[in-house]
């Protein structure tokens, strides 16, 4: 038998990433919103198999006797609206509406902040005053005005409701990714590469973007909810997602008036907006303590 010298014996290599997901994964309040984001992505892609078949079309208008403003019960288990459609089908299928409006604005965000943060913190000087001075205009408006006068000349619709929030949302990441990519230039890596003749392209992707953008995905997780919110208030206040497409801000728009009469109305897609953009919330700040290099296991 052979007997191995414990002094060959190298420890398993740990990466960035793999302690990140160890640390997550003690995180019991992080975990619980990922199992609740997993949930509704999951709810939400499979309703058209059972959601129509089960509860009914969303978008069915029911004019049978008292199935208008039905309370909750084993048929209709969220109760019914004033037009005899069920609650429960439009809660789920609103989810679709504000989870696809979340991560579409944010995408275009991250797009567009990602590029003008890098061009800012890696080139500065001229450039740098261009990107951050015209986020500056950006932040000089109140989000929601400045929302609602972008759809205004849109036009309210599905899609220019993503479109008006990516536009709007793009300042917060540029200035976020421009401060990450400050202290990671200036790293003795980066100094390497550019010695050894790299373009700035390659030194950007390749050395300064995979240790810079930690930050982003941590904000990045958390501007869903931002969005998800944003969307809820706009399509309340009818600048946002049109009837009869089912959406959580539209649902709290329509019961409004029957808050006390109905009261089921308003609660199932409000509590739908809560529990969403918490666990986002959550996610996100756990995600921020599982990259943080500086927390210990």
């Amino acid at each position: 038998m052979t007997l191995r010298d414990p002094g060959n014996v190298t420890a398993p290599s740990r990466t960035l990433w793999g302690d990140a997901w160890r640390r997550l994964r003690k995180n019991k309040f992080a975990i619980a919103g990922l199992v609740w984001i997993v949930f509704i992505v999951a709810m939400t892609l499979s309703a058209d198999l059972w959601v129509p078949a089960t509860f009914g079309d969303p978008l069915a208008i029911n004019t049978a006797p008292g199935a208008s403003l039905a309370p909750p019960s084993l048929e209709h288990p969220f109760g019914t609206d004033k037009l005899g459609r069920d609650v429960f089908s439009r809660v789920v299928y609103g989810a679709r509406v504000s989870l696809t409006v979340g991560v579409l604005a944010v995408s275009i965000s991250l797009a567009i902040g990602l590029l003008l943060g890098s061009l800012s913190g890696y080139y500065g000087k001229f450039i740098d005053t261009i990107v951050m001075r015209s986020a500056d205009v950006f932040f000089a408006f109140p989000y929601i005005l400045f929302a609602i006068a972008l759809i205004a000349v849109l036009g309210p619709s599905y899609r220019n409701v993503f479109i008006a929030i990516g536009i709007l949302g793009w300042p917060s990441i540029a200035r976020v990714f421009r401060s990450s990519i400050l202290s990671v230039k200036e790293n003795e890596y980066v100094d390497a590469a550019r010695a050894m003749g790299a373009s700035d392209l390659r030194i950007m992707v390749r050395h300064i973007m995979p240790n810079a953008i930690a930050p982003i995905i941590v904000y990045g997780t958390m501007s869903v909810g931002g969005a998800i919110i944003t969307e809820a208030a706009l399509s309340f206040l009818g600048m946002g997602v049109q009837p009869p497409t089912p959406s959580w801000g539209l649902m709290l728009s329509d019961a409004k008036s029957l808050m006390f009469a109905a009261p089921w109305l308003t609660i199932w897609p409000g509590f739908a907006i809560l529990t969403t953009v918490l666990s986002f919330v959550l996610m996100g700040d756990g995600l921020r303590d599982a990259l943080d290099v500086k927390m210990k296991d």
